[in-house]
């Protein structure tokens, strides 16, 4: 069924990386909240970091909206329906405007979904030792695609009220709808993969209230929601509109020899809804979530839920048992970080080997999967026994090890079903897993941008564990089949 949705909208977009997206959109969020309005936001391409400042500044879930992974059908509906409620909806880009998958196309790129959302770009600039060079900066950008709005400019990190007064009189036309002064003090903390997660201790409301007070100084909100509320109407396929996933769009094992590039339309329903709509309660997965595993798309975990999952959340840290659950989904995060409180609780380290022993299913990401190791070295040679149910040691680098987006295909039998998956995700690790030749290659993983094939996941028994991020938007079957792996556990209690 088709329909036709009026939401506001705005895409907060950026000449590159580092120019303040966050800060304004953060800003920009508190501001509005402070109005009375209910925000929406979102996040473009594959970033848990970001969205935790979102979601402090917003006070709702954030989704990350990412075209190579997702696909447009199912970027389509996860905005529409979390956006439900919302007076507007404030998608933040990723990188640059027109930077996605690909050198040559827009595809996974910030420009690409504001053009499936048919949302206008307001252009966070840092305009810190600029004047009349930002009217060629914007130019070049409203004009590189005639099928893009850009709409506004806000220029970030000026210097003075003077400052912004000389940007406003070289640049007239997308209009300048305001200035965010530089604010050392105010700067989000960092760490080796990009922000800090913004629990309350590390970002505290003083922090982003900071933010929104400093945007609402210097921004011009009647602009910034006449331009959200020009977007037009979107369409979308809804309930009942979109193809779901069956067991016959499972893909061929082997991709052609030779293949260098990943083919979208072989993925099984990249463009399907969001989620199915919700079914009876089917088991109970615990989801491994505190300080050292939060990196979780929401999406991933709505769609769990509705395939009948109810997740049971725990910590790893501080839980001396598991709850009472039918299988385990271990996330990535900062598990190096708190290695060492991580290994002196040896009764969950021994509780999760007892849950694997028993042939109960485990499925783990990036830091899950260091933790599942037989131990974590980190950058200072410290070594920390884990749980030890894979084998191979998780080494610290000081370089990043893996980054950017990966297609994979299951090679076995997993946790998550049958040999010939396919789906999509992304890398960004700083470590690696050293003297794991004893597990099982679980996956063949290709890089988007071309290369060989590599050998990647890694399988004892009812445990995999990857360094792979996955969307499940990219194909359905992937969490249907953990489910039926865990509830089949469930029924033969």
């Amino acid at each position: 069924m088709t329909a036709a949705v009026d939401i506001p909208r705005i895409v907060i977009a950026a000449a590159s990386s580092g120019a303040g997206k966050t800060t304004a959109t953060v800003g920009l969020c508190r501001a509005l909240r402070a109005r009375g309005l209910e925000v929406a936001v979102f996040k473009c391409g594959p970033d848990y970091l970001d969205p935790t400042y979102h979601e402090r500044a917003a006070g709702r879930p954030i989704h990350n909206l990412d075209g190579w992974m997702m696909g447009r059908g199912a970027a389509v509906a996860t905005f529409v329906r979390a956006s439900a409620g919302a007076d507007i909806a404030i998608i933040e880009g990723v990188m640059g405007l027109f930077d996605g998958a690909s050198p040559t196309g827009e595809e996974g790129s910030t420009a690409e979904m504001a053009k499936w959302l048919g949302a206008p770009v307001i252009l966070v600039v840092d305009a810190s030792g600029m004047a009349r060079s930002l009217a060629a900066l914007v130019g070049g950008f409203a004009a590189f695609d005639r099928d893009l709005r850009v709409a506004g400019v806000i220029c970030n990190r000026i210097g003075s009220g003077a400052h912004l007064d000389l940007l406003r009189k070289a640049q007239r036309t997308p209009p300048i709808v305001g200035g965010i002064a530089k604010s050392p003090s105010l700067a989000f903390p960092e760490r080796h993969l990009g922000l800090r997660t913004a629990d309350r201790e590390t970002v505290p409301d003083t922090l982003l209230d900071a933010w929104g007070a400093a945007v609402a100084e210097g921004v011009d909100f009647d602009a910034v929601l006449a331009i959200a509320r020009a977007a037009p109407a979107l369409t979308w396929e809804g309930e009942g509109g979109g193809p779901h996933p069956s067991p016959s769009q499972t893909l061929p094992r082997r991709a052609p020899a030779g293949e260098a590039r990943l083919r979208p339309t072989r993925l099984a329903a990249p463009d399907a809804e969001a989620a199915p709509k919700k079914s009876p309660q089917r088991c109970r997965i615990g989801l491994a979530f505190d300080e050292a595993f939060h990196f979780y798309y929401e999406h991933n975990l709505r769609v769990l839920e509705s395939l009948g999952a109810q997740i049971v959340r725990f910590s790893p840290l501080v839980d001396r048992t598991l709850p009472e659950i039918d299988g385990l989904y271990l996330g990535g995060g900062y598990p190096e970080v708190h290695a060492r409180a991580l290994s002196a609780n040896a009764d969950m380290r021994e509780a999760i080997a007892g849950f694997a022993a028993a042939g109960r299913p485990i499925y783990a990401e990036c830091g899950g999967l260091m933790y599942l190791s037989r131990a974590i070295r980190t950058r200072n040679g410290s070594t920390h026994p884990m749980v030890g149910v894979l084998p191979g040691e998780a080494v610290m680098s000081e370089r990043l090890e893996a980054l950017g987006y990966v297609e994979v295909e299951t090679q076995t039998p997993t946790p998550l079903g049958p040999a010939g998956l396919r789906f999509r995700g992304h890398q960004f690790r700083y470590s690696r897993l050293e003297g794991a030749e004893t597990a099982v290659g679980a996956y063949t993983i290709r890089r988007r941008r071309g290369g060989e094939a590599a050998t990647e996941g890694y399988r004892v028994g009812s445990v995999l564990g990857s360094y792979v991020h996955a969307h499940w938007a990219s194909n359905l079957l992937v969490p249907e089949g953990f489910i039926a792996r865990c509830a089949s556990h469930e029924r033969g209690r």
